[in-house]
């Protein structure tokens, strides 16, 4: 095989240790040199020092866990690294020691047989970090709300039968009147505000229960962690606002009047692949690197499986809340796009054909290619006219009825 970088080197990273394999091509002979240092910073550096006086050029390491990052961070600048999916580089069976495995990385390296990761600039990774964060957080809510609405109904409260959202403005009155001690189900029905005042006859009766001071108590405790957590959540928004400074903004406007988008989908999608498009060859690599494509799985001839590759979870998490809510647009291409294919192909299916979509027109938006105008809801009955036609005639005959067709004057 050819050798692509004569002077290489290979790190097997751990939690504690990083096992390291400097190789090197010369004269038609292999020489290497194996050692073995910390995960401290001290020793991070003595492994940058020890590989420069080397003549290494490329570095290699496995994405093991978040272990990988600070021997990114300190090496950065200094080689032309390379992150390794584990998948791809995983070695014979039989052959498994830290010492073989930066052996074998260095060596794959050596011949140009690893494709690197993408690793996004600092800037990007610190703006991802805190989308992922606010993502967390957003679940976390979730999770503290669907607790409180098990503690009512531990007291036989059923406030969210009647009310859509029980952490709404209206709701949250009523939950600081049952923490206060209030038992008169009139009186807490009474706090409802605007539309909701229209259902105090069901409230009354779903707020007559049996409150103890235990469930008092968890609904005090908890009612706090949401409001803690929805601090932090606009602290959050404040600092992400703030690094995305004015360019990013710009593009965060044009991806919002994607259908289905808001700012905070804009905000995520630019954090998890930034702005610079020339990384993708086009819109089908970023969606193949993203796992909204089919997979392609053939042997013999046939079509064994066509699941989607797996790809960045935060970015597909995304894409499918995007593509759910653009499915339910009135009067959209993507409504039609998904009830096109959900009747034969099934919603999960659909929803992940919207989400690509979805993403290769956040590609051209992003890359500015143009302002997004949508085809509406009536693009494929033009697009496949005929076909349209003759499935509505089929449908009638089926029914018993002779069609005959005549253009319209």
């Amino acid at each position: 095989m050819d050798t692509l970088y004569p002077h290489c080197a290979g790190l097997d990273v751990h939690k504690d240790t990083v096992v390291a394999c400097v190789r090197h091509w010369e004269s038609g002979q292999v020489r290497q040199e194996v050692r073995t240092f910390g995960t401290t910073t001290r020793e991070l550096l003595a492994l940058g020092d020890w590989l420069g006086p080397e003549g290494v050029t490329h570095v290699a390491m496995e994405s093991t866990g978040v272990y990988w990052q600070p021997v990114w961070n300190l090496l950065e600048g200094r080689f032309e690294l390379v992150l390794a999916n584990a998948r791809h580089i995983k070695n014979v069976p039989g052959r498994k020691t830290d010492v073989q495995d930066c052996q074998w990385i260095a060596q794959l390296l050596q011949h140009g047989l690893i494709q690197g990761s993408l690793v996004p600039l600092q800037e990007q990774r610190e703006l991802r970090d805190l989308t992922r964060m606010r993502s967390t957080l957003v679940q976390e809510k979730a999770r503290v709300a669907n607790r409180i609405q098990k503690v009512l109904e531990q007291a036989n409260i059923k406030l969210g039968s009647v009310a859509t959202d029980v952490l709404g403005a209206s709701g949250r009155d009523m939950l600081r009147a049952l923490i206060g001690g209030e038992t008169d189900p009139v009186r807490i029905a009474d706090l409802a505000r605007r539309r909701l005042r229209a259902k105090i006859p069901q409230l009354t009766e779903a707020l007559t229960g049996r409150v103890t001071e235990h469930h008092r108590f968890l609904l005090q405790l908890m009612l706090e962690q949401v409001d803690a957590v929805e601090q932090q959540i606009a602290t959050l928004d404040a600092r992400i606002e703030q690094v995305l400074g004015p360019f990013r903004q710009a593009i965060v406007e044009r991806l919002d009047t994607i259908p289905g988008f808001d700012r905070r989908a804009a905000q995520a999608l630019i954090a998890e692949i930034g702005t610079d498009m020339d990384r993708f060859a086009d819109a089908g690599h970023l969606c193949s690197w993203a796992g909204m494509c089919p997979g392609n799985h053939q042997s013999a001839g046939k079509r064994k499986s066509g699941r989607c590759a797996p790809g960045n979870r935060w970015l597909r998490s995304l894409l499918a809340q995007t593509a759910w809510a653009a499915s339910h647009t009135k009067a959209t291409y993507f409504t039609a796009q998904y009830h096109r294919l959900a009747g034969r192909r099934g919603r999960k299916r659909a929803v992940v054909a919207v989400g690509h979509s979805q993403l290769i027109i956040a590609y051209h938006l992003i890359r500015g290619d143009g302002v997004y105008e949508d085809l509406g809801p009536d693009h494929f009955d033009k697009l496949h006219g005929q076909r349209k036609i003759e499935g509505l005639v089929k449908q009638l005959r089926r029914l018993g009825y002779q069609v005959t067709l005549a253009p319209a004057a």
